[in-house]
């Protein structure tokens, strides 16, 4: 069960964070939230949807990394194989929370870096280090706060630039079928993408509007990332192959 703080250089001096993935530590998942704050970095790699939450009508950004529910084809040996790693994922045990602070003349709530304690990877032994010697921040920890915050205005913008697709009528369903050979198949439902046909027959103010509110770009972005679909196919052959060889040599 989850045991959240505020993160501080006196109760967590000696707080580490190990660097390592894998099941143990929550990251066998096949999708996991992004957000329009890291779609230049996130669709050089991995395929970007959306999904519609079934209770709030609300639709909100997420990426592929697997094709069936605990798959995640970007562990490996206890790594994460890519360039770049989802600010959801490399996030670790930090969060953000709020806290009421004195500011011209009233309370405000400010965002401050909240932990959790029972998180698997947190080490009071091994691992990056957060706070240095005399109590300030070490490079990793003013790294995850940066992160921290791209997620903070990412869940903004985000809901800002879903109101712009939806005005559009940009957004569209899309099934994947997956079919790897004659015997193995998967179908991932409930997935949304930019529509490309109405996004390239955009014109006149709509263009001028998609564009000066800076989603123009992102859905350009969403759209591009689809073929990163065809990079993960690649890799689930792969696997299936070492695999079966793996078997087969044990025999």
């Amino acid at each position: 069960m989850a045991q959240h703080a505020q993160l501080n250089n006196v109760d967590h001096h000696d707080l580490r964070v190990l660097q390592r993935f894998g099941a143990q530590y929550g990251d066998n998942v096949a999708t996991v939230l992004t957000f329009p704050t890291e779609f230049g970095d996130v669709q050089r790699e991995y395929p970007i949807f959306f999904r519609k939450d079934k209770t709030t009508g609300e639709y909100h950004s997420l990426v592929l990394l697997g094709f069936q529910e605990g798959e995640n084809l970007f562990l490996e040996d206890g790594r994460w194989n890519a360039k770049y790693i989802p600010g959801m994922i490399s996030r670790g045990p930090f969060l953000i929370g709020f806290q009421e602070q004195q500011a011209e003349g009233g309370l405000r709530r400010e965002p401050v870096i909240h932990v959790d304690l029972d998180h698997p990877r947190l080490s009071r032994t091994e691992g990056q280090p957060l706070f240095l010697p005399k109590g300030g921040s070490t490079p990793y920890l003013e790294h995850m706060a940066k992160v921290l915050r791209a997620i903070h205005e990412g869940l903004e913008v985000q809901r800002a630039m879903f109101a712009a697709f939806t005005a559009l009528d940009l957004i569209e369903p899309v099934k994947l079928d997956i079919q790897l050979s004659e015997t193995e198949k998967y179908a991932v439902e409930g997935l949304n993408t930019i529509d490309q046909v109405k996004l390239s027959n955009l014109e006149g103010d709509a263009l001028l509007r998609l564009h000066r509110s800076g989603f123009l770009q992102g859905a350009y972005l969403v759209a591009q990332s689809l073929s990163n679909v065809n990079s993960l196919m690649q890799v689930k052959q792969r696997r299936n192959l070492a695999g079966a060889a793996a078997a087969s040599a044990s025999h």
